[in-house]
């Protein structure tokens, strides 16, 4: 972001590209053992959109990729589950000063964790139980076990980007003061 609080180009740059990387990653990275239930890392790019860019970058690189992913996939879009991939992005911005200060697992973990207990496990679960007519209790079960595996995995890959200090060299990484 400039010092006026726009958006500058390198920043939409680099957000159109991580935007992009989530779409992929959602469609060639994923697994998906039922038609409820998906296990994907493709919440680590617009984590990591929140933490360099801040919560409206994060998220609207979440609702982007949301949209477009949409449009390549056979279930159509839904705006009641755009709300999770936002989240992820907003919450990646909203924990960008704690992490700028130290970056590790664990901050990272903390950064994870109110998006997938509010997002993927508590509104998904309500929206898929809306939409599905299976109920909340079966979606919340499934999906809880689900993010437990998931929410490690993206720690680790974000832990894991941050400390090859990729963003450094970017010159992205960290916010400047």
């Amino acid at each position: 972001m400039s010092k006026n609080g726009k958006m500058t180009t390198k920043t939409l740059s680099y957000c159109a590209l991580l935007a992009a990387l989530q779409v992929a990653m959602a469609r060639l990275f994923g697994l998906m053992p039922s038609e409820f239930t998906r296990f994907s890392i493709e919440a680590v790019p617009t984590v990591i959109a929140g933490i360099l860019f801040g919560p409206v970058a994060g998220g609207l690189v979440g609702f982007t990729a949301d949209l477009v992913g949409c449009l390549f996939s056979g279930y159509g879009y839904n705006p009641i589950f755009c709300i999770p991939p936002i989240l992820y992005g907003v919450f990646g911005g909203l924990f960008r000063p704690m992490l700028a200060k130290r970056m590790d697992l664990w901050r990272i973990l903390l950064t994870l964790l109110p998006p997938v207990v509010l997002g993927s496990v508590l509104w998904q679960s309500f929206a898929l139980g809306f939409v599905s007519g299976k109920g909340f209790l079966f979606f919340f079960a499934t999906r809880s076990i689900q993010f437990a595996i998931t929410i490690v995995v993206d720690a680790l890959i974000i832990h894991l980007l941050f400390k090859t200090k990729v963003f450094r060299h970017m010159g992205v990484w960290p916010p400047e003061k």
